[in-house]
């Protein structure tokens, strides 16, 4: 913020000086007056000078006093330049992002607002509460049906996945559902340049963590959007309990894992039978964990790929990386998001807990 108002500044007597120096010129053209005689082509030295009285008094001191003022500028101008240069730098990148955070934003926007519309399916700023129209088409009588899916919210979709997971969804969509591909790679509209404006505006909506370490928000290096040490703020954890006594009260016998399991948790960022649940997402839900867009659960099959149930833990907190090994001669695809930073211990062990029951 200092180095910007120091350009303005360093702007403001630019001016001055150059409107002074224009002034200058015109007030001396103005008054000066052709001398007698100077019709005539005349020697450069023609005209008297001043006398070593005055060449050597005054104007002498003025020279010098000139001089001094300039070494003093120098003194003092190049140590605040290089003072002022980190911050100055800083103010650039700030404002940088601060364009593409805003051009983020006009193409997160719905189509009649000349964007791509995607706070029409996730909703304005990317919270919850929207839906996206889709058809479903039942695979044994290919009967289609139209449907409307709700979309997760995206204000804490970096608590979930790494920057280049959602660069990856982004580009190559979700199969299976109705986030197709919009980058340029996957087949989409948008750019290359697009999708880096887009991940600066989901990075800005962000849900700000509290209790950060350090003096950023966000300083845990290999993963930038979640602070280190930071925990969900606590209006978010109340939203979390919330849903889960609402599924309690509605489920007297369910325990606390089969609740978080199956309710829309913080603001509908999280849900595992979103995932595990074939039409949950659709308000149309079958079988508890038989499978949907992720694995079957049931059946003792979560038992036989994670034999310790840490392992299963520690694969839900960190989520499937791609490329990364997991389980029983699992491999990550990075389509399954991390829930350490959206969930306590404590919470996971219990879906761990009920799972594993299944």
């Amino acid at each position: 913020m200092i180095a910007l108002n120091s350009t303005a500044v360093a702007w403001v007597i630019f001016a001055i000086v150059t409107i002074g120096w224009i002034t200058y010129f015109f007030l001396n053209k103005g008054s000066a007056r052709a001398e007698l005689g100077s019709e005539v082509e005349m020697a450069p030295n023609r005209k008297a000078y001043y006398d070593d009285e005055q060449l050597e008094g005054p104007r002498l001191e003025r020279m010098q006093l000139l001089g001094v003022l300039l070494l003093v500028t120098l003194v003092i101008g190049l140590p605040l330049y290089w003072m002022f240069e980190p911050s100055r730098q800083a103010g650039a990148v700030s404002g940088e992002q601060e364009r593409f955070r805003w051009w983020g934003e006009q193409l997160f926007e719905t189509t009649a607002n000349g964007g791509f519309n995607c706070s029409g399916c996730h909703g304005g700023m990317g919270g919850s509460g929207a839906s996206a129209p889709y058809a479903i088409t039942d695979p044994n009588t290919q009967e289609v049906t139209a449907v409307n899916w709700y979309a997760p919210a995206l204000n804490t979709v970096f608590y979930r996945f790494s920057q280049e997971e959602v660069r990856f969804i982004l580009n190559y969509g979700r199969p299976f559902s109705p986030m197709s591909a919009w980058g340029a790679a996957g087949g989409g509209p948008m750019t290359e340049q697009n999708i880096e404006t887009l991940l600066v505006y989901l990075k800005s909506i962000q849900i700000k963590p509290e209790g950060c370490l350090g003096d950023s928000e966000f300083v845990n290096k290999a993963d930038p959007y979640v602070c280190e040490g930071g925990t969900l703020p606590q209006t978010t954890q109340a939203e979390i309990q919330k849903s889960v006594d609402e599924y309690l009260a509605k489920n007297p016998e369910a325990s606390e894992g089969e609740a978080l399991f199956n309710s829309n948790l913080a603001s509908g960022a999280y849900s595992c039978a979103r995932c595990h649940t074939p039409g949950w997402s659709y308000d149309q839900p079958g079988v508890t964990a038989q499978g949907a867009f992720g694995w079957n659960l049931t059946g003792g099959a979560t038992n036989s790929h994670f034999p310790n149930e840490q392992d299963m833990i520690n694969f839900i907190k960190v989520g499937s990386k791609n490329g990364a090994k997991y389980g029983l001669q699992g491999q990550g695809s990075g389509r399954m998001p991390g829930f350490g930073h959206l969930l306590t211990d404590e919470q996971i062990t219990a879906i761990v807990e009920y799972v594993r029951s299944l």
